[in-house]
C-alpha cells in the first residue's frame, strides 16, 4: 500500500522490533565485498538509513559528525550497490554485502582498514 504523501515511510515493523540501537538509535553496519569477504567500511544506520538501504539497493548511512544522511557514492562516485543485509544473533549489528565501486574509504584507500595494522598475522 503506497503511503500517504504526508506520511514518510517507515521501516517494517517485523525488521525495527528486532533491532538493539545505541542510546543515538544507531546500528553498527559492517560493509563487506559480496564476492571476496573483504570487509570495506563500518557505518552507522538507524531505522530510516537502513530502510532507504533496503527499499534502493544503495547503502544509505547516518553521519554522527554531520548528523545527517549520506548515500554512499552520490558525491564520491564510489558507489555501493547492496546485495544482501543480515541482522546479526544480537540484533545490534548489520552485515551489509556490496559491490564497492572504487574506494570505500573517504581517504581514498579501497578499505577503511588499510592504513594500520595493530598485530601483524603471525
Amino acid at each position: 500500500m503506497p503511503t500517504a504523501p504526508d506520511q514518510p515511510a517507515s521501516l517494517d515493523a517485523s525488521i525495527a522490533s528486532r533491532l538493539k540501537r545505541d542510546a543515538q538509535g544507531l546500528v553498527a553496519a559492517v560493509v563487506q565485498q559480496h564476492d571476496t569477504g573483504e570487509v570495506l567500511m563500518v557505518g552507522w544506520m538507524d531505522d530510516e538509513a537502513l530502510r532507504r538501504t533496503l527499499t534502493t539497493g544503495r547503502a544509505t548511512y547516518w553521519s554522527r559528525s554531520r548528523a545527517a544522511y549520506w548515500r554512499k557514492g552520490d558525491t564520491s562516485g564510489h558507489v555501493q550497490h547492496v546485495k544482501e543485509v543480515r541482522l546479526d544473533c544480537d540484533g545490534d549489528a548489520l552485515l551489509v554485502s556490496v559491490d564497492q565501486v572504487g574506494a570505500a574509504c573517504h581517504t581514498g584507500d579501497r578499505t577503511c582498514f588499510d592504513a594500520d595494522v595493530l598485530l601483524p598475522a603471525p
